[in-house]
């Protein structure tokens, strides 16, 4: 899988990255600018050695452009591979890939911070004065989970248990604008187990007054100091049977 390849499949590369192909051209800057900014400097090598050679000498990556190396990230942020499929994807060893992940990641939330699309990480500092939320002030949050291994210890497969998913998982807390869907808050990573409101509690968040907050089931209780809160309310069983056409 190359750049040059998935970018002439328009809604393969958005399905693989969760980006268009304008906006990846768009990101693109940045994240090569962060790259030589964290990595590569001109006169250093990728050890942080003075450079002996030009640029560029030596035996090339199959990840030696910034192109592929920014597909590569995102494609592992938005499918969740495992390493050794993800280095089967770009024709690299488990090893590498591994190696790359490690690499590139920083990167990436370096760019995302230099062009301003970073989610925030503290929840005290989405203060209300911040004017990222938008005019309406209309907000979503909610879970997501992803599974992750089974961890061996039976302790840990307890609290990364998750009897939604049926599986082991880790989980986040998102906060996102209801406007232009972008995300503007990103919690700690905790164990699948826990509950959605004992999240958002932990990461003390803090909203501009006038915000309308829409939250689902996994919030019951979790009433911050906002406007309005909204929450969905599922339907009775017997409505639910009625929807499928089933009963009498």
């Amino acid at each position: 899988m190359t750049y040059k390849t998935l970018s002439t499949k328009p809604q393969s590369f958005l399905a693989m990255t969760g980006l268009t192909c304008a906006e990846f051209r768009d990101l693109l800057p940045a994240f090569e600018a962060a790259y030589e900014r964290t990595y590569y400097p001109p006169e250093r090598t990728g050890s942080g050695r003075t450079r002996q050679r030009w640029p560029g000498a030596g035996r090339h990556s199959v990840l030696s452009h910034g192109e592929d190396q920014l597909l590569f990230v995102l494609v592992y942020l938005k499918t969740y591979p495992l390493q050794v499929v993800l280095g089967q994807l770009f024709g690299i060893s488990t090893a590498q890939a591994n190696h790359w992940l490690h690499h590139l990641l920083p990167v990436l939330r370096s760019a995302l911070g230099d062009v301003g699309a970073a989610p925030q990480r503290a929840g005290a500092l989405l203060s209300p004065r911040d004017g990222r939320i938008g005019a309406t002030r209309t907000v979503i949050i909610d879970g997501t989970e992803r599974r992750r291994q089974r961890p061996k210890d039976a302790e840990k497969q307890a609290r990364h248990y998750s009897g939604k998913k049926k599986t082991h998982t880790d989980k986040n807390v998102v906060l996102t604008s209801a406007t232009d869907d972008r995300v503007l808050f990103l919690s700690k990573t905790y164990p699948g187990a826990t509950n959605d409101k004992r999240i958002a509690d932990a990461e003390h968040l803090r909203y501009p007054p006038d915000t309308t907050l829409y939250k689902d089931a996994g919030f019951q209780g979790y009433e911050p100091a906002v406007q309005k809160t909204c929450q969905a309310k599922k339907k009775a069983a017997g409505a639910r049977a009625n929807d499928r056409g089933e009963g009498g």
